[in-house]
């Protein structure tokens, strides 16, 4: 039984770094699917994502708790889905024992590794299912909480192929190599590695620029630092932005990078691989089931400026082998990573749920 109507449970939506949100919800959409969403917080974000408004997700979305209640049950879901372990999964739990339906949830990263609540045994045994983003997180859940195998479902993020797609790229020889990394200014994603690694870089005279898109609470504090390494002319900080202005910068990268400590499963790589950038990033958490190394992208060891500023330099070096990892980077997210091969895995795990 393919579930029609879903109620979703999240923290703040929309938010712009959770991009992979509003992608499932409009594809669920357009295929049919009723939804309603449950905002347990008010956005602050002046910036929003243009698929929100594209695909009428602000039309379905509540953000008064007092509503929440008298919402489901004029809605009357046959299952709630909640992102993240933390209050949305506690939030799903309750109201799934007081409407008597399923509820499932989806782990992606600080929610099983940095902040998980005290009780997420408890919250997985008493879903349906637990999704996850990767096997890494996967594997983590059984060996720290216990949760057998069995309820356990991993299926990716998903991005829209159909959106995110490659052009035609300008020759290496009219212009510096361009390196972008799209990451929130937060400690996990580590982006003072990412300054030490273009510092290397200048130093060994190779040519670059590279844009940061994001924002948060490191800005400053990364700001200072592209100052005391004489960075202001080799990278650039855009701060937040929307989908767009995003497209338009993986269109013209050459290359992608990440430079976080721990990841769940990076939806802003899926988005440079499907336009066609191969991406370098370090080994871990979900990473490596996203990069094919040496055929899509390459893996470094975590923390480790010198090897990160070496397989950078080596595809500024050779931006025909650039290409080639970009065109089968391109190839992998079309097959294993597109939002509509997602949401088919998830309306599938939903219609178990359901039986």
């Amino acid at each position: 039984m393919t579930p029609r109507r879903i109620a979703y449970v999240v923290n703040v939506f929309p938010k712009l770094s959770e991009t992979f949100i509003a992608y499932e919800l409009a594809e669920l959409s357009r295929r049919g699917v009723e939804l309603r969403v449950l905002s347990l917080r008010q956005p602050t974000e002046t910036i929003r994502h243009e698929i929100i408004d594209a695909s009428g997700l602000d039309q379905l979305t509540c953000r008064d708790p007092n509503q929440f209640v008298r919402v489901l049950q004029e809605f009357q879901p046959e299952l709630i889905h909640a992102h993240f372990a933390t209050e949305p999964a506690a939030a799903a739990r309750d109201w799934a024992r007081e409407f008597d339906v399923p509820f499932t949830f989806t782990a992606h990263g600080y929610d099983i590794r940095r902040k998980p609540p005290l009780d997420f045994a408890a919250r997985a045994l008493a879903a349906r299912f637990v999704i996850t983003v990767s096997h890494a997180n996967a594997r983590h859940i059984t060996d720290r909480f216990g949760v057998p195998g069995e309820r356990l479902r991993v299926i990716p993020c998903g991005v829209d192929t159909r959106y995110f797609r490659p052009t035609e790229r300008i020759q290496k020889s009219s212009r510096i190599p361009l390196i972008v990394c799209v990451a929130r200014h937060v400690k996990v994603k580590n982006l003072g590695l990412l300054l030490e690694v273009c510092a290397l870089l200048q130093q060994r005279g190779v040519e670059f620029k590279c844009v940061s898109i994001g924002d948060g609470v490191c800005r400053a504090e990364l700001e200072a630092l592209r100052s005391k390494l004489g960075l202001e002319d080799r990278v650039e900080f855009l701060g937040a932005q929307e989908h767009g202005r995003v497209l338009e910068w993986w269109q013209r990268a050459d290359v992608a990078v990440l430079t976080s400590d721990d990841e769940g499963m990076p939806v802003s790589l899926m988005e440079a691989a499907a336009c066609g950038a191969p991406a370098i990033a370090p080994a871990v958490g979900g990473i490596p089931e996203l990069i094919e190394h040496g055929v899509t992208g390459l893996l470094t060891p975590p923390r480790d400026p010198r090897a990160l500023a070496a397989a950078l330099q080596q595809l500024i070096n050779n931006p025909a082998q650039a290409v080639e990892m970009g065109r089968a980077a391109r190839h992998r997210v079309e097959e294993r990573f597109s939002v509509i091969r997602q949401v088919d895995s998830l309306l599938g795990v939903w219609s178990e749920a359901l039986k």
